[in-house]
């Protein structure tokens, strides 16, 4: 079993002038010393406009100074938000790449629909049409990545013509994709897609281990088509985490914080009344926190036996992944990095080691039903004819066609030596022969 980190970039009121900036160079501090320490994913989500509960709306920025400060962590988008009316796919497509690149081939590339109405609403995009929007941007954005060139679409949501869409990923034909999960339903989505299954909704080791079963029943089975142009067989799931040597000391640290989390996750989804700029989330998560619930047991938080043991229910129940969250509501970065140390020296080193034997069984048990469910993704796809490829003008070269004079040489540019026409071309109304 893997492990990795996740990202909300909780930013609880109230703020001054250096609150984001402390948080994000917190986080980077932390993810620095997770690649450090072993840890094998971090995960940085995308929402946007909710105040306090997630300022994380441009992961694809954090990712990329992470790229630059971290050696073997594979890097998460947990998720993207494939919508075209939120993601144009040619943008996703481009900026998985370039993170692809920069990072040395460690992106895992997470899709979903995004739930929250403050979210939906802003983006024009109907409650009804969530899935069938996801469905087709993320179809296409890793058609964009694999085919070259892309062939275009004239789809539900959006139209694009034939493309290369560059620069290419470093993973052929593009990095592993997941799909976001709260719901059993959702899982059984994600391996009828042949994408990782990220459970963000908090599980018993016991339940999860009923959904891996039937994740990987459906992954060899003939129902499975991959989404993208390969299978990610995997289940990850989130677990809060907080370690120290008295354990009593671990459930103080983060009770608050979760706390937050929880309430903040209630406002967004389920109960909440908001009102933009003005909301105070924090306060009234204040107002209530004596009567939230917090089950520290739920989580792995405590002692190192009692998170070891913890952990290890999950590792018995087939999940691929733990997803420790510990950077929520006002949780302390000194508390961070020394749980994250604790953890590394502690326990994570027989878990590393069981986990590569476990690895290679699986992914041999597994190789034949990955290949024959890449033959059926094939049989789906439309590769591009050369012969049906366009030529596409310049759009000088479209005036001069319409018989409009090409600027003359030096008026665009600013002095920089640019061509105006191909050595050797005719002229518009010159005989080219």
């Amino acid at each position: 079993m893997k492990f990795g980190i996740l990202y909300e970039m909780q930013s609880p009121r109230p703020w001054d002038g250096g609150s984001d900036q402390r948080k994000f160079a917190e986080a980077l501090d932390q993810i620095e010393l997770a690649d450090r320490i072993g840890i094998d994913y971090v995960w940085a989500v995308e929402h946007h406009f909710l105040e306090e509960y997630s300022h994380s709306s441009a992961p694809e920025v954090l990712l990329g100074a992470v790229t630059q400060r971290t050696k073997n962590i594979r890097l998460g988008h947990g998720i993207t938000l494939t919508s075209p009316r939120i993601n144009h796919p040619a943008r996703l497509a481009e900026r998985i790449s370039t993170l692809d690149v920069l990072s040395g081939g460690r992106v895992e590339w997470g899709t979903g629909e995004g739930s929250t109405a403050i979210e939906l609403e802003a983006f024009g995009i109907p409650y009804d049409e969530k899935r069938a929007m996801w469905e087709e941007g993320a179809r296409e954005a890793a058609n964009m990545m694999a085919l070259d060139p892309y062939p275009g679409c004239r789809g539900t949501y959006f139209t694009m013509p034939c493309r290369s869409v560059v620069p290419k990923p470093l993973q052929r034909p593009h990095p592993p994709m997941w799909l976001a999960c709260a719901r059993r339903e959702s899982i059984r989505r994600a391996a009828l897609n042949g994408l990782g299954a990220l459970v963000f909704g908090f599980v018993e080791p016991e339940e999860a281990a009923g959904w891996v079963r039937e994740y990987y029943d459906i992954i060899r089975s003939d129902a499975c088509v991959p989404a993208g142009h390969t299978v990610n067989a995997n289940v990850a799931a989130l677990c809060g985490f907080s370690v120290h040597e008295d354990g009593q000391v671990a459930v103080g640290r983060v009770a608050s914080g979760f706390g937050f989390f929880g309430y903040g996750l209630g406002h967004v989804w389920t109960f909440g009344e908001h009102r933009p700029g003005r909301t105070d989330l924090w306060g009234e998560f204040k107002r209530a926190e004596d009567r939230i619930p917090f089950h520290p047991e739920q989580g792995a938080i405590g002692d190192p036996a009692t998170v070891t043991d913890q952990l290890a229910r999950y590792e018995r129940a087939g999940v691929d992944q733990v997803i420790l969250l510990q950077a929520v509501g006002h949780n302390r970065h000194e508390h961070i990095c020394e749980s994250l140390e604790l953890f590394g020296r502690d326990i994570l080193p027989p878990f590393r080691a069981r986990d590569v034997l476990a690895q290679a069984r699986k992914d041999e048990s597994l190789e034949g039903h990955f290949a024959a469910a890449r033959d059926r993704r094939a049989r789906l796809t439309r590769y591009p004819r050369s012969e049906d490829i366009p030529v596409i003008r310049a759009a000088a070269r479209q005036e001069a066609l319409r018989d409009r004079l090409v600027p003359p040489e030096g008026e665009i540019g600013g002095g920089l030596p640019m061509l105006h026409e191909s050595p050797g071309a005719a002229r518009p109304g010159q005989d080219s022969g």
